[in-house]
């Protein structure tokens, strides 16, 4: 059986609030609880652990285990993955900041790890603007790339549990650091990712603009999951 580690540890700063990120209100309730019930929904998924900060782990939604988060993403992971039984694989990880994944595209991408021979499966969605590289240091364009490759990745990302283990056990510290994405850590030891097409509208809030879009999705789908 899958287990979800849910990354849940950031602050709010961005968004003007003194509170948590993860504990802010959307649409009627904390932003970390639309993940978590989506996740309920998803048969394969049988505990939820989530990362917070240590003066939140009270705020974590009943049934599930609270840990406390790292000064980086890559912290946050590892003591999430330590909290789950040792024989839960596949391994979700989600972002708490994208509130509007739905239960199927959980189970959309614990399909396509399933079916693949691949160490990882991540949701992402296709550029659609003209993405432009510039020169270093500099603002001048070096040249446009090629968008019918590129994706823009997102949460969920679904792990063999081995492949996650050994690269957040291996991996030096300034990778971990580094480290943004945690399928880019499983590319970065030469392992292999697929892509879950995800719809547009998987928005990871950061900014007050961001909640208010979330707001009016999650209104226009009746709150439904």
């Amino acid at each position: 059986m899958a287990v979800a580690l849910i990354v849940a540890a950031g602050r709010g700063e961005r968004l003007g609030s003194t509170r948590p990120k993860a504990l802010v209100s959307v649409a009627g309730q904390p932003m970390l609880d639309w993940s978590v019930s989506a996740l309920r929904a998803v048969a394969e998924v049988d505990q939820i652990v989530v990362a917070l900060p240590a003066d939140a782990l009270d705020a974590a939604p009943p049934g599930t285990v609270a840990v406390v988060g790292g000064e980086v993403r890559s912290q946050s992971v590892a003591a999430a993955l330590r909290a789950t039984r040792d024989d839960g694989d596949p391994v979700i990880v989600h972002d708490a900041a994208r509130p509007l994944a739905s239960s199927t595209l959980f189970e959309d991408t614990l399909a396509a790890l399933e079916r693949s021979d691949a160490d990882a499966a991540v949701a992402a969605a296709p550029v659609t603007d003209t993405i432009k590289q510039a020169q270093e240091g500099s603002l001048q364009v070096a040249r446009t790339l090629d968008r019918s490759r590129l994706w823009a990745v997102q949460t969920p990302q679904v792990f063999r549990r081995e492949a996650l283990a050994r690269q957040l056990q291996l991996a030096s510290a300034e990778l971990l650091a580094e480290a943004t994405d945690d399928a880019w850590l499983i590319e970065q030891a030469g392992g292999s990712v697929v892509i879950v097409p995800a719809p547009a509208d998987n928005l990871k809030i950061t900014t007050p603009r961001d909640l208010h879009v979330a707001e009016l999705l999650l209104a226009a789908r009746g709150h439904q999951r």
